[in-house]
């Protein structure tokens, strides 16, 4: 539901709009601050993804409650991981979380491919969130789609939505 930077071209999705989730961001979004800082480099995603991961497990004795999606596009290329909150990281292709899940993978699992374009890409993600909105009423009302590659950050507009699937 929100997208917040950790750093440059990479975004991480706090699927839960919760002070743990945000309180994660801020401890990224530092220690990629850091990283940048002392190497003069991106921290890479996957660095990202264990550093989440080592917060969520120091953390387990008074849990983080928060199911973090991080992805970007670094010198390795594009990366997508999902990282719980009991520290366990899975790289993922596509991934989905929250009382929505169940019907936004019905749809992924159908139309999902590797060799998607990027303009069918959106089109899949428009539609996945839209029918977990039509079918869940607790997954919200609101849908962020975004592109990360090797030229940045881009949320789509409203218009850019409504010229791909009717909202």
């Amino acid at each position: 539901r929100d997208l917040h930077t950790a750093y440059r071209r990479q975004r991480q999705m706090c699927i839960r709009d919760s002070a743990d989730a945000q309180n994660l961001t801020d401890i990224l979004r530092y220690h990629a601050n850091v990283h940048a800082v002392q190497t003069n480099e991106n921290i890479p995603i996957k660095s990202l993804a264990r550093l989440c991961s080592l917060v969520f497990h120091q953390n387990r004795g008074y849990p983080f409650i928060a199911d973090i999606l991080l992805g970007g596009y670094d010198r390795d290329g594009p990366a997508l991981f999902n990282v719980d909150m009991f520290g366990s990281v899975e790289e993922k292709s596509y991934v989905t979380t929250g009382s929505g899940s169940p019907v936004a993978y019905g749809l992924l699992e159908g139309e999902y491919r590797d060799d998607l374009t990027l303009e069918d890409a959106k089109s899949v993600a428009l539609r996945a969130v839209k029918a977990a909105i039509v079918r869940n009423i607790g997954t919200g009302d609101g849908i962020n789609v975004a592109t990360i590659d090797k030229n940045g950050f881009q949320l789509l507009t409203k218009e850019q939505k409504k010229s791909i699937i009717s909202l």
